[in-house]
């Protein structure tokens, strides 16, 4: 207990001492918890409204569209069906309202609700002689509510109520969208349009002896539908947000990596000597590991917690279900399993950058480090002598990158990450606008937009806030970390003749050189990252992005980085040189 005791204090003490670095660590942890947190909420959220709504509206176990009577007594006597609802009279014509004209389907029913295959009334009632029922997502996309009146093949009829069910896709997965009248008024729609071409299907429900078989059945009877390839469709827009969302959160974990092991060597770095007191005083190294692990652990439990509740918050606006279905309309809250698996990736991305220096810092002897940083800078010689022929700023620029090899790379990571998950994000952008033009058209209420586009519109922002977000806190790090190492080199450049000017210019030149690289390398990523993306998806082909806004993205990248790094540069390279020189 004495033991767990000291490491607390020493742990608590510390993090009090540094609270900007400390937030800095749980803005990035957090990050990624959140992104993470919605994640798993929409793949639990995914299948709840579908069940839901097939559950209130009897759903059938497949539904079969013909053109005769004689292929629906076949079905209904086929084997494995159990029970066959009565057909419906379906048929194609147009629609008008005050604000659109557009195609609909139109399907006779009974005034009394059916056994197999029955809407469920969301608002108004059900129908009557010389009204219509129009499907939710349908009337959201027509504006239109109880009482308005819409107009199919030209003949007026009232809207009696708004439904959903789950015997057929909501509009816009499925289109046209879907009205119901009575069988008497489809009749007579039917006889009015038949004039002009219009033709008469029948639809019946099926109920299956075995429900899980309906795929195969399917197979075997053209025309037949399952409820699996319906649901399929109804739910796909929280699938592609839980993919998408889960895609982006390991993007978002290493970036969250990057930050604490920047962090880490930052704070190792700057805390050489308080190391060596604590192994003067008696420390174990495996008590000085145990301090150095439990404060950025703590801050990760914390900011994994704090990622668990903001992502909750904000599940609302992604799980929310497609209008076509029966939703709660409360926040999904997270399951024992998700915040357990938010939490543990939490720690597991924090505790993974932090061992490796932290036993390295450990392991350090007393001596050493109470006379030196934990781990001095590296020379490359073969970098002098073809370095000594740059302009000043070029040559400070050059050696400082080199002297930190392993936080070079950690940087240009970090810009190569997100350059590519943007050019990713600006693809799937032009993959969205192209789909709202296809889904332009008669069967598409105009200016209606798309919900599933919509979704990933949203999607593409949460993320990439996050990874925004994520990239600047990289970026201030480095610049950071690079102020405290260059400290004594900088004030020995001053003394020997350099220009505050001259020193600002070369350790902005150490963090633009290597993002530079990785700006550049991050291009072809991202459209790597997009392909994979879309091959996961169903292999379709991209619309791809114009080449002005990939050469946009380097030097945006290279501007965003100059900017946030400004401040720590130039204050690295303005310290009075006495004071430096002599600490």
């Amino acid at each position: 207990m004495g033991r767990t005791l000291i490491v607390a204090r020493l742990a608590l003490r510390d993090l009090r001492r540094r609270p900007a670095q400390a937030l800095l660590l749980v803005i990035a942890v957090a990050a990624a918890a959140t992104t993470l947190t919605l994640g798993l909420l929409v793949r639990d959220a995914a299948g709840a409204p579908w069940q839901r709504t097939r559950a209130a509206t009897a759903a059938p176990d497949a539904v079969a569209t013909v053109p005769d009577a004689a292929s629906l007594r076949s079905l209904a006597h086929a084997d494995g069906v159990a029970e066959a609802g009565r057909p419906q009279p379906t048929l194609s014509t147009s629609l008008r309202t005050k604000n659109a004209q557009v195609n609909a389907v139109v399907q006779g029913r009974d005034t009394v609700p059916a056994g197999i295959d029955r809407p469920y009334v969301t608002a108004g009632r059900w129908l009557s002689p010389g009204t219509a029922v129009v499907e939710r997502a349908f009337a959201g996309a027509l504006r239109v509510r109880p009482g308005d009146r819409i107009a199919l093949a030209g003949r007026d009829f009232r809207v009696a109520g708004i439904a959903v069910t789950a015997a057929r896709a909501p509009y816009p997965s499925a289109a046209p969208g879907l009205v119901w009248l009575t069988r008497a008024d489809t009749a007579r729609l039917a006889s009015a349009t038949a004039a002009g071409g219009a033709k008469t299907r029948w639809t019946v429900p099926l109920r299956l002896a075995d429900p899980a078989a309906a795929p195969a059945f399917a197979a075997a009877h053209p025309g037949v539908r399952p409820a699996q390839d319906i649901g399929a469709y109804a739910t796909s827009e929280l699938h592609l947000a839980n993919g998408a969302l889960l895609g982006g959160t390991w993007a978002l974990a290493i970036l969250a990596g990057l930050c604490v092991a920047l962090l880490v060597g930052a704070r190792l770095a700057e805390q050489g000597r308080r190391v060596g007191l604590l192994k003067a005083a008696g420390a174990t190294p495996a008590l000085v590991t145990a301090v150095l692990m439990a404060e950025h652990l703590a801050l990760a439990l914390a900011a994994g917690v704090l990622g668990l509740l903001a992502g909750w918050a904000v599940s609302p606006a992604l799980t929310g279900p497609n209008a076509g279905l029966l939703g709660t309309g409360t926040a999904p809250a997270p399951t024992p399993g998700t915040a357990a698996a938010v939490l543990l990736a939490a720690l597991a991305v924090t505790a993974a950058a932090t061992a490796v220096p932290a036993l390295r810092g450990a392991r350090t002897s007393t001596a050493l480090a109470l006379t030196e940083p934990l781990r001095g800078p590296g020379r490359r010689s073969r970098l002098v002598a073809p370095s000594g022929r740059l302009p000043v700023p070029l040559l400070l620029g050059v050696r400082v990158a080199a002297r930190r090899p392993r936080r070079t790379v950690l940087a240009a990571l970090s810009t190569a990450v997100t350059v590519a998950m943007v050019v990713a994000a600006l693809a799937l952008h032009r993959d969205v606008a192209r789909k709202d033009a296809g889904a332009a058209g008669p069967d598409f209420v105009p200016g209606a937009g798309n919900p599933a586009t919509e979704r990933i519109g949203e999607i593409v922002l949460v993320l990439s806030l996050a990874l925004l977000l994520l990239a600047a806190v990289n970026a201030v790090l480095t610049a950071w970390t690079t102020s405290l190492d260059t400290a004594r080199p900088a004030a020995l450049t001053r003394a020997l003749g350099a220009t505050p000017g001259q020193v600002t210019a070369g350790l902005a030149a150490a963090q633009l050189l290597p993002a530079a690289v990785a700006a550049v390398a991050g291009v072809p990523l991202g459209l790597l990252v997009h392909r994979a993306a879309l091959a996961l998806g169903g292999g379709r082909t991209g619309a791809g992005v114009p080449a002005a806004w990939l050469a946009g993205v380097v030097p945006a990248a290279l501007l965003a980085i100059a900017v946030l790094t400004a401040v720590p540069v130039r204050r690295a390279a303005t310290r009075p040189v006495a004071r430096v020189l002599s600490g």
